[in-house]
């Protein structure tokens, strides 16, 4: 199941290659690990990506896409991960990780509101980077964990349900 869920959005190797923008990464390209559905490719890839979506920098996909290709796992995945920080997302999950990271340094509280402007980074992020950024590392690592377990396990009893289904198939044309 999640196998064939997955190959719906895969890219076409070929397609991405012969883009103009790709040359310099041509050659790692043909490493079958990048763009195989595998649960050995897939499971890590996403887990990479939701770790990087809560890390408080632009670039998120392209980041993602990088550090896909070192490790050489599943880029796709990886770069549709990061969606986990959207712009309806990133409201709940900047705050959060501030409050966490207040927490874990025990330190006083500064007022805090999240908003896209160059104005916040300037301001308001130069004062906070520190508690904001601890508490981005240890909720993307706990994020990272739990998704690279739920998704193994999905992909694990997705595997055994098929081949319990196949098995009672089989049962049940030796019986007819």
């Amino acid at each position: 199941m999640p196998r064939r869920f997955f190959r719906k959005f895969a890219f076409k190797r070929d397609h991405l290659s012969k883009q103009w923008y790709m040359a310099p990464f041509r050659h790692l390209l043909h490493d079958h690990r990048l763009w195989s559905v595998r649960r050995r490719t897939v499971v890590p890839a996403f887990a990479l990506g939701v770790f990087i979506a809560w890390l408080p920098f632009p670039g998120h996909m392209l980041a993602a896409a990088l550090l896909a290709l070192a490790l050489r796992i599943n880029i796709p995945v990886a770069t549709a991960a990061v969606w986990v920080c959207n712009p309806v997302t990133v409201f709940v999950m900047y705050p959060a990780a501030y409050q966490l990271g207040l927490a874990i340094l025990n330190s006083a509280e500064r007022p805090f509101s999240f908003e896209f402007s160059i104005d916040w980074v300037t301001h308001t992020f130069v004062t906070i980077w520190q508690p904001m950024l601890l508490g981005c590392l240890v909720l993307g690592a706990v994020s990272a964990v739990l998704g690279y377990a739920m998704l193994d396990f999905f992909w694990r009893s997705s595997i055994a349900n098929y081949k319990t289904t196949k098995r009672s198939r089989r049962r049940e044309r030796r019986l007819d």
